[in-house]
């Protein structure tokens, strides 16, 4: 893939990324899902889900930053992360810890925890993104990597008790 994907010479004019995580019936502790979409100039491009087995380490904050991480990870692939991309997901952990708080003007400090590795990981490729923003947005808003997030979860036949599905 490259800026000009159509053939056409037209340059991209925005790259907007999603992400969601997910983990049921227990959290931390149960099964965990993740999500991604990536759409350029409206369209949806990539998009992509993720299965993470039950284990005392699992939680929701780690299937959300991995989701967070697979995004990253394809736009670099793509070279696509000298563009100006915005990242939307409802993980005010992940998006306060990787860019800024808008309330306190810096990142929040991450203090360890079960999704420390993979936020490291994401915070060191989050560097070949020098064009990159973010925002908030509440569950409703983030649908399309809830969906695929979900997904997972479903197709493996996981009862869900801690979100609708």
């Amino acid at each position: 893939m490259t800026e000009d994907q159509s053939g056409s010479g037209r340059k991209i004019k925005s790259i907007e990324c999603f992400f969601d995580g997910c983990t049921e019936p227990v959290n931390p502790g149960g099964y965990a899902g993740y999500g991604c979409v990536v759409l350029m100039d409206g369209k949806r491009i990539w998009e992509h889900s993720g299965f993470i087995d039950k284990d005392p380490g699992t939680s929701n904050n780690l299937a959300e930053y991995s989701g967070f991480l697979a995004l990253l990870e394809f736009l670099i692939k793509n070279r696509l992360n000298r563009k100006s991309v915005m990242f939307f997901g409802d993980s005010k952990l992940v998006l306060y810890q990787m860019f800024l708080d808008p309330s306190i003007g810096r990142p929040w400090k991450m203090n360890g925890g079960r999704y420390f590795k993979t936020a490291m990981k994401a915070k060191e490729l989050l560097k070949k993104f020098p064009k990159s923003k973010c925002e908030w947005i509440p569950r409703e808003e983030n649908s399309l990597a809830d969906e695929l997030s979900k997904a997972e979860l479903l197709k493996r036949g996981v009862v869900f008790k801690i979100q609708p599905e």
